[in-house]
């Protein structure tokens, strides 16, 4: 016996439905409204606070978004110069003052945004699959007014043969374009 067409073609809807479930289930992001941004104002990535145990992953990630910032269409990205090599494990004042130095630094410049982050998680799982698991916030801070114009959080996990820079990379650019939305 042939199925009849109609048949095939809720076969094929369901499919493509349990396919779409399956695919925005492994990531969840929150987001504000994107502000209005100008388009060519020169840019900086402040250094991102590491809220986890894996060792430079805020360093990672500042250097994802800084690359994928300037894929994205906006003025000149300016490199804050005084980034540390190394994170220290549970350092927290140290990294609140090299924020502090990296927001003088930018103001000085004459830089007008600045992209700020935090890593709450870039690890692979435990277990069989050891699928890889990662968790940013973002902010675009305005520096003549030290305001946060936009934050976004989001986490992301992957499959078991997928890297972990691979899934923040796909995180971290889907939390940018939905922040520069709003770009004039």
């Amino acid at each position: 016996m042939i199925p009849r067409p109609s048949l095939l073609l809720r076969l094929r809807g369901l499919l493509l439905v349990g396919l779409a479930l399956l695919a925005t289930a492994c990531s969840t992001l929150d987001r504000g409204q994107p502000p209005v941004l100008e388009r060519q104002a020169s840019w900086t990535v402040l250094p991102f606070t590491n809220h986890t145990e894996t060792p430079l992953a805020g360093s990672r990630a500042e250097a994802i978004a800084e690359s994928l910032l300037g894929g994205q269409g906006v003025g000149r990205v300016r490199h804050y110069p005084g980034a540390k090599a190394q994170e220290a494990l549970f350092d927290g004042a140290g990294e609140r003052e090299q924020r502090q130095a990296a927001l003088a630094w930018a103001q000085e410049q004459g830089i007008r945004y600045a992209l700020a982050g935090t890593v709450e998680e870039w690890r692979y799982k435990v277990g069989v699959d050891g699928e890889p698991a990662v968790g940013v916030t973002l902010q675009i801070v305005d520096m003549a007014t030290g305001d946060t114009l936009w934050s976004g959080a989001g986490g992301k996990s992957g499959w078991s043969r997928e890297a972990l820079a691979a899934v923040a990379q796909q995180l971290i650019r889907d939390l940018l374009q939905a922040g520069l939305a709003g770009r004039r």
